[in-house]
Parts: structure tokens; C-alpha cells; sequence
């Protein structure tokens, strides 16, 4: 027997050689080393086929969010180096240091507990330092480097690799934080000339920085968004030439002809205002696709760009296809994607619901059967 999620009609299609694309395009436009961010299920793509195809593809470092993903990965047979961005706790320590995975260290108390653990199992830990230069999130402050930078110049059982910080604002191209956060940051970086002691990799562009501030490349890039081929804000620009990765279709699963008058869904919150025919398609909020988009999204249908009408329910939504659209129970709907000469792009989706595009593509969950193209070998999930 097949299994029952290989016969669902909601599916995810990642393009794999979309993402190699954009990795090339990153790298040519930056001419940097890449740390590809495969966080949050590689932002909803899927964590383990998307890194397997980047370590393929060459990438010098795979970021992630929590030990969890990293130890993901290790299992998963991913080789390549890989940096935990997250905050740590302390009993954690171990486990980074047990699959070799970098850790991000982000105040002295957090540098001594690491050598802990390093020092207890007798191998040393490789970490990057965490400087804050505006995010107010995790990290040294800026102003306060140089005993964090000191303390673990002096340690014995941590190998300082890196140095980083995270830009707030530089998804907007005219925006000054950025600029004051670079400043801030090669200022705790000088403390290292300062002691005579060797440069680690120095790195601070996320997908905002390599699109719009070159002067953020510094030692190594770290694209996440943009790897995937979406812009991370309305306001940046299309510099390169990125190829969206991610497709979320449906099928039909319902048709009827919906009276003038009546109303449709949880809360009869629409009506319609003349005889129309409405499609159900089976995907809703339990798989992640938004509430907020009742009655202001579109999906496209045969082609042609339909409403989202009524309430979005948890595993249902329906569409209005007018007084004459035709569809038929099992016709193809696309709600992220392109169908015919009409596509419908995340970023889109995102304004519709009042959103961000990250939210969207890392709130589609795992109920949604997910289809790779475009990789070495091909896979399914």
C-alpha cells in the first residue's frame, strides 16, 4: 500500500537547482565565501534535502538556528561546517561540541561554560564570538568587547573562528542603522589588532546586506531569504537575479454553484452577490497557509486569478470562480507559483496577509508533502 501522504493533492515543489542558481549568483555578485542559513526547515524548503544539495554545491558553512538542526544535520550525513546561531544553555555545551558543530558564544558566562564542557570531554570547541550592535538580542554589546574578546583569546578550549553581529535594517537599501552597525562592529573588531592576535572571519551581511551594502561583505556572507529566491522587504531591491524556489499547490476538491445571498464559511462573514461558482481546495491554517488571508488572497485556477472567499478553516479554504469560471473537481490550483502566464509570488501572498514573506514560507508545516527537483539524487518528503 501507497503511502497516504503520497496521494495528498497539497504539495510543496522545491526547485533545488533554483537554490544552486541563487548560491551561484550570491557568490559571483560578492565574491565572498557563503554561509547558506538553512534554519527553521531551510525556511520552510525542508532542512535536510536543501543542505545536502548546497554541500554539494560547494557552500563553505551552513547556518542554523538551534543545536536541534545541527544534530539534524550531523545524522544526516552533512559534513560541512556548521554554525548554531541561536542562544545556548549551558548543559547544551556537550552536545555541540560531540558533533562538532560551532557554537555561537555570546557573553563571558557563556564562553565559560563552553570551556567546561570542552575541557570535561577533552576537545576543544570552535566558536564564533557574538558582538550586539543594535538588535538588542543576543551578544556582547559593542561597547563592552574587549574583556568578552580578551577572555577568549585566553581560553584554552575555545578556538575562536569567527566574529559576527546581525543587521536590523538592512533589508531597506536607505536605511542608516546599517551603517552605524558596521561601525560599531569593526570597532569591536580592532580590538583583536589591538592585542596582536589574528583576524578571526569577520561576518555580517544576511540576505539585506548582500543585496544593498557592499561594505557589510567583509570575510563571509550569510544569505538566508534570498538563497531561496525571495526579497526579504518590499523595499529591497532586485540586484541579482534570484529565482524563487518553493511552489504550493492544490487541487480542486469541490465544486458548487453558491446562490446570490448566500454566505460562505466560518462567521458568514461573505455573501455573494450573485449567483457564482465556488471551488473548494483542501489545504488551510493547520498546514500553515494564513487566516489572514480570508477573503484577500488569490490562487490561481486554470491560468486565471481567483479570490480566496470567506474564511480560511483549518484544512479548507474555498474560491470564487465567478458567474463562468469553469473548473472541474482535481484541476490544478496554485497558490505560490506560476500557471499559464500568471504567477503569484510569496512576497505577494505576504502583503495580502499583512506579513512578512519569512512568515509565510517557514509557517507551511510538515503535513504538506514536499517534491524536490533539480538535485542530486532526486528525493521526497
Amino acid at each position: 500500500m501507497s503511502d497516504p501522504l503520497s496521494q495528498r493533492p497539497t504539495r510543496i515543489r522545491v526547485d533545488l537547482g533554483a537554490i544552486g542558481h541563487n548560491l551561484d549568483a550570491i557568490r559571483a555578485h560578492t565574491g565572498r565565501p557563503v554561509m547558506g542559513i538553512v534554519k527553521a526547515n531551510a525556511y520552510g524548503h525542508g532542512l535536510v534535502p536543501v543542505a545536502r544539495h548546497l554541500e554539494a554545491r560547494g557552500v563553505e558553512q551552513l547556518g542554523v538556528a538551534f543545536v536541534e538542526e545541527g544534530i539534524a544535520l550531523r545524522r544526516a550525513g552533512i559534513r560541512v561546517p556548521i554554525l548554531v546561531m541561536g542562544g545556548i544553555f549551558g548543559r547544551q555545551a556537550p552536545e555541540f561540541i560531540a558533533h562538532e558543530l560551532e557554537i555561537t558564544v555570546s557573553s563571558i558566562d557563556k564562553l565559560r561554560q563552553v570551556e567546561a564542557a570542552a575541557e570535561q570531554l577533552g576537545r576543544p570547541a570552535t566558536v564564533h564570538l557574538k558582538i550586539d550592535t543594535g538588535m538588542e538580542r543576543i551578544g556582547v554589546h559593542s561597547y563592552s568587547a574587549a574583556p568578552f574578546i580578551e577572555a577568549a583569546l585566553a581560553s584554552r578550549w575555545c578556538r575562536i573562528k569567527g566574529i559576527y553581529s546581525h543587521l536590523a535594517c538592512a533589508d531597506d537599501p536607505g536605511h542608516p542603522m546599517t551603517a552605524r552597525q558596521l561601525e560599531r562592529f569593526l570597532e569591536a573588531c580592532a580590538h583583536f589588532e589591538r592585542l596582536g592576535a589574528p583576524m578571526p572571519l569577520r561576518h555580517l551581511a544576511n540576505s539585506g546586506g548582500v543585496l544593498h551594502f557592499p561594505e557589510t561583505w567583509l570575510d563571509l556572507v550569510r544569505p538566508g531569504i534570498a538563497l531561496y529566491g525571495v526579497l526579504p522587504d518590499p523595499a529591497s531591491r532586485p540586484a541579482l537575479p534570484l529565482r524563487p524556489a518553493l511552489a504550493l499547490h492544490s487541487r480542486v476538491v469541490y465544486f458548487k454553484v453558491v446562490r446570490a445571498g448566500a454566505s460562505v464559511s466560518y462567521g458568514a462573514s461573505w455573501h455573494a452577490a450573485t449567483d457564482t461558482r465556488v471551488v473548494t481546495i483542501p489545504i488551510g491554517y493547520g498546514d500553515g497557509w494564513p487566516r489572514a488571508l480570508s477573503s484577500r488572497g488569490e490562487v490561481l485556477v486554470r491560468g486565471i486569478r481567483r479570490p480566496i472567499v470567506g474564511r480560511i478553516c483549518m484544512d479548507q479554504f474555498m474560491v470564487d470562480l465567478g458567474p463562468q469560471g469553469t473548473a472541474y473537481n482535481e484541476d490544478e490550483v496554485v497558490l505560490i507559483g506560476t500557471q499559464g502566464g500568471e504567477s503569484i509570488r510569496v512576497e505577494a501572498v505576504a502583503k495580502a496577509a499583512g506579513t512578512i514573506p519569512y512568515e509565510i514560507l517557514t509557517g507551511l508545516n510538515e503535513r504538506i508533502p514536499r517534491e524536490y527537483t533539480g538535485g542530486e539524487p532526486a528525493m521526497a518528503g
